[in-house]
């Protein structure tokens, strides 16, 4: 059996990576090209009932997410992995498990996600709640936290304020999010018709 693929979108919270990787995931689905898609937000309440986003917790929700990930293209299907996994060894945990493997990495400047996630904040107080999503606000309030020391119940490490970001320099496939979405589906897909070799390929009609 053809091992199946994934593909990690990685990033800082709020970069915009589930946008990205939910489009591309849409391009390949019309394309006749069938992929399961995980989110760590959605899969972390599985592995967890009532996550406290600890650094230990983290590290096993990345072992298991990795393990599923590398149990589902071991039987030959393919998957987008949409998570920050702020530990450049979060994702190479799953590149060792899993025989072919990509990472995308969504570059972004700390205060232009800032600011994405505090509208996906006041979006969120306005209508049904992203399932999953961690805490509305999450950056303020971690500043906050930093500033007066008062703690944030529910409010584990914050990526890009308590904790860094560890970028991979070898990243397959980099995207500035300052670019519009379809340009940036379009980068993933172009470096997947180059990675996949025997990909589908785009319905020139539909173009």
């Amino acid at each position: 059996m053809t091992p199946g693929w994934a593909l990690w979108f990685t990033g800082l919270p709020g970069c915009g990576k589930s946008t990205i990787a939910r489009a591309v995931r849409g391009e390949l689905a019309a394309r006749g090209v069938a992929v399961e898609y995980f989110s760590m937000d959605e899969r972390r309440k599985s592995y967890f009932l009532h996550p406290d986003y600890s650094a230990e917790e983290r590290a096993r929700s990345y072992t298991l997410f990795a393990e599923e990930a590398a149990g589902l293209t071991a039987a030959g299907r393919n998957v987008i992995l949409d998570a920050t996994a702020y530990r450049l060894a979060m994702r190479q945990e799953a590149r060792e498990r899993i025989a072919r493997f990509a990472e995308v990495l969504v570059r972004c400047p700390l205060p232009e996600a800032m600011r994405r996630e505090a509208v996906r904040s006041m979006q969120a107080a306005h209508g049904p709640q992203h399932k999953g999503y961690v805490m509305p606000g999450m950056y303020q309030k971690a500043l906050e936290r930093r500033r007066t020391g008062v703690a944030v119940p529910g409010l584990g490490q914050v990526v890009g304020v308590d904790v860094p970001y560890e970028e991979n320099p070898d990243a397959e496939c980099v995207l500035d999010a300052l670019r519009p979405v379809e340009e940036n589906a379009r980068r993933v897909l172009e470096f997947l018709d180059g990675w996949l070799p025997g990909l589908p390929p785009e319905d020139e009609d539909a173009a």
